[in-house]
């Protein structure tokens, strides 16, 4: 993304090509949920990070950027800032503090700044392994699941760095599985308005050659620079599209809505760089979280969290505003329900154990309970008709769910949750909890990808299975807070057909 430059002076490094020793396991980290919405967090300019997910209420961020300090360079820093390097001691309290609420980072590599300076960590070195290992010195510092790399500019025109990159994405997923761990990659990519243009097209390319999965594309549906009227909201339509069928291409192996499901769209909220004849608009982001959510798209994102609000209406492009009327985090309110879902389908998250100050003992349901949990059992919770052997559907709702009598788990009814390929069929109830506790939520379920979960004053907490034909268990602890009250809720997937629910219990 086209961003000004940091204003710290880059140091020249001695230690330029060292391979960083790297160990395998952190403590059990939990995937960015499937449909997730994560604005990009200005990690250069001294805001806290912590401190701005709790304003805005955004509980994903993704963290720009990461870079090397000086071109040539294969050691990577918080935005090539050699005072800011990669460790528990940068960022990582903050980290911690936002897991502890529900939420998560996605650190991001690369920038317009990188991609213009060479300082991109695959432009900067020419050793594929030592890419690999700053790219795993990431994920172990932090125990992140997912990664974006925003290549743009004269990364786009780099063909060794292209190759060099999606190299070194190729020997992390393998080290990842081999060690039993998630990991994601998203490349974030400029866009036309009818679709990748052939140099990001380039990079995907190379990606199927070296056989590097990528599972998001992200496109930047802003400074489009081509001096024509603009409507953005459907200009991030007829960009997917495009990119949809790009996609299809590429990969034609995959169903409609497994391509939705790996585009990704980042906005530029308010005027964007190239003026006001490119300004995206409160009523733009309605139009565009209504139409994201429909479409199944994987991510929603927009830059900046530092730019949402209305500090400098009819002004141009600003790090620290968005140019129009607004009210402050107004963007964010109206983009923060599209996160939604467990992890993405085909990347479950395993359990990983280690001793890690950065994670949150929370954070899935095989970790230890969280420091609240009483050692006392906790009072009943209040969810009813968990078996649906009254035949209703009271007090669970949802316009896609029914109860039917087979096939059953236990008794004589089970729920019906019948998901189309534009609704995940979510089914909820509202449960009176006690404040302060940690419950069990489980539930038998049947079919392919079934999502089990609870929210929670802090969020989402779920678990999924990409099951079958056989009932499968489902299991997570749910953690109140200060709530009384929480939804309960099971789902299946986008297009992936019906899923059956039985014997759900909170205890």
């Amino acid at each position: 993304m086209r961003r000004s430059l940091i204003a710290a002076a880059a140091v020249a490094l001695t230690a330029a090509g060292v391979v960083f020793a790297v160990t395998p396991s952190a403590q059990a980290a939990t995937a960015i949920p499937a449909h997730v919405f994560a604005p990009y967090f200005e990690a250069y300019n001294g805001d806290s990070l912590n401190g701005l997910s709790q304003q805005s209420g955004d509980k994903y961020l993704t963290m720009a950027f990461i870079q090397t300090a000086s071109r040539g360079s294969c050691t990577v820093y918080w935005n090539g800032d050699t005072g800011m390097p990669i460790s528990n001691a940068t960022f990582g309290s903050d980290i911690a503090a936002i897991r502890a609420r529900g939420g998560d980072v996605i650190p991001s590599f690369g920038g317009y700044a990188a991609d213009n300076g060479g300082t991109e960590i695959a432009d900067s070195c020419t050793d594929v392994n030592q890419i690999a290992a700053q790219f795993e010195k990431v994920i172990t510092t932090y125990d992140v699941t997912r990664i974006d790399l925003d290549v743009e500019d004269n990364s786009l025109t780099n063909t060794a760095g292209i190759d060099r990159r999606n190299k070194a994405i190729k020997i992390v997923e393998d080290w990842a599985a081999a060690n039993g761990r998630t990991i994601q990659f998203v490349y974030t990519l400029p866009t036309t308005t009818s679709g990748l243009a052939d140099s990001g097209l380039a990079v995907l390319r190379n990606a199927v050659a070296n056989n590097a999965r990528v599972d998001i594309v992200n496109q930047m549906t802003f400074d489009y620079y081509d001096n024509q009227p603009h409507q953005m909201a459907n200009d991030t339509k007829s960009a997917s599209n495009g990119l949809h069928s790009q996609l299809q291409q590429l990969y034609p192996t995959k169903s409609s809505q497994q391509l939705w499901s790996m585009i990704g769209v980042t906005e530029m909220i308010g005027v964007d760089d190239f003026g006001p004849a490119e300004t995206f608009t409160i009523a733009d982001a309605n139009a565009v979280y209504t139409w994201a959510t429909q479409q199944g798209l994987a991510e929603l994102s927009f830059w900046a969290l530092q730019r949402d609000n209305g500090g400098c209406p009819g002004g141009a492009a600003s790090d620290t505003c968005s140019g129009i009327s607004q009210s402050t985090w107004q963007f964010s309110h109206i983009f923060a329900p599209f996160t939604s879902g467990g992890g993405t389908p085909g990347s479950p998250s395993p359990t990983r154990t280690s001793a890690s100050p950065s994670a949150s003992p929370s954070r899935s349901p095989s970790a230890s309970p969280s420091p609240s949990r009483s050692t006392s059992t906790p009072p009943p919770a209040g969810l009813a008709n968990g078996n649906f052997e009254t035949g209703s559907l009271t007090p669970w709702t949802g316009s896609l769910c029914s109860v039917v009598s087979t096939p059953v788990h236990g008794g004589t009814k089970a729920l019906k949750a019948a998901a189309t390929s534009s609704d995940n069929a979510q089914c909820a109830q509202t449960v009176a909890v006690q404040p302060n506790r940690t419950y069990t939520l489980s539930a038998w379920v049947q079919g392919s990808y079934a999502f089990l979960g609870a929210t929670t004053g802090a969020g989402d907490t779920s678990t999924w299975t990409a099951g079958g034909s056989t009932w499968t268990k489902l299991t997570v602890n749910v953690s109140t807070g200060s709530s009384t009250s929480i939804k309960v809720w099971v789902h299946g997937w986008y297009g992936t057909g019906t899923i059956y629910v039985d014997d759900v219990t909170l205890v």
